[in-house]
């Protein structure tokens, strides 16, 4: 799998290359936006991983750039750790966000989360999977939610199914808040956050084991929701 990373700091790139290139990716790198969006129209990687502060075009410009003509996943790494950061960029499309210094364990695994979900993936939401956890299946094709103990149906409402399904199609992958607000309600509510975290703590309440230490429907203050298997 090929690995675009984008960053103007040579120590990181030469341990990222290293260190993702010991896990079999092949890496090819960028040293600032320019470059970047140059590398990535070239050779058409399975995902880019690209740092904010970059000289020439920084990061939000080359994921806007980027975003133009590719759905490739885009994976921000940077020292920025505001949310307004984080907004900005996910808002240009970028689809995680980690910050430095990272655990080079939680990179692999936001690595494999993504590219699980590239288009023409095994997990890239094309089909309608069965997915378990927390001792519940849900059945995206069958619109239902079964209790594995008893197989009696969780009751969703409409609403809760929506944000759901939306979760569960993206699996480790961080679902922003104006993406649910957009899906779920529309455009017009995608200021109002309150309807997520009500909806949230009612999927939380039928679906967590512990609804007030949730482990599957996980919150990620101030930008959205991730769902973990």
């Amino acid at each position: 799998m090929r690995i675009l990373i984008a960053d103007d700091d040579p120590q990181i790139l030469r341990a990222l290359r290293i260190t993702l290139g010991s896990h079999g990716y092949d890496i090819r790198t960028a040293a600032d936006g320019a470059e970047a969006i140059r590398a990535a129209a070239e050779s058409h990687p399975d995902l880019v991983m690209l740092d904010l502060g970059m000289p020439q075009l920084d990061g939000i410009e080359v994921i806007e750039a980027i975003r133009g003509w590719s759905a490739v996943p885009i994976l921000v790494v940077s020292g920025r750790t505001g949310s307004s950061d984080k907004v900005d960029a996910l808002d240009a499309g970028a689809d995680d966000y980690v910050t430095k210094p990272f655990a080079m364990d939680e990179l692999l695994a936001r690595i494999r989360a993504l590219t699980r979900r590239a288009p023409g993936a095994a997990a890239a939401g094309s089909g309608d999977p069965v997915v378990s956890f927390g001792g519940v299946t849900v059945d995206l094709a069958a619109h239902q939610v079964i209790h594995d103990d008893d197989r009696t149906p969780v009751r969703l409402t409409p609403t809760e199914w929506k944000i759901l399904e939306l979760l569960v199609r993206n699996p480790g992958r961080l679902v922003t808040h104006q993406e649910l607000l957009t899906e779920v309600w529309g455009t017009h509510r995608v200021k109002e956050t309150g309807y997520l975290r009500l909806y949230i703590g009612q999927l939380r309440k039928k679906l967590e084991p512990v609804p007030s230490r949730p482990q599957h429907l996980v919150t990620e203050a101030g930008m959205g929701y991730r769902f973990v298997a």
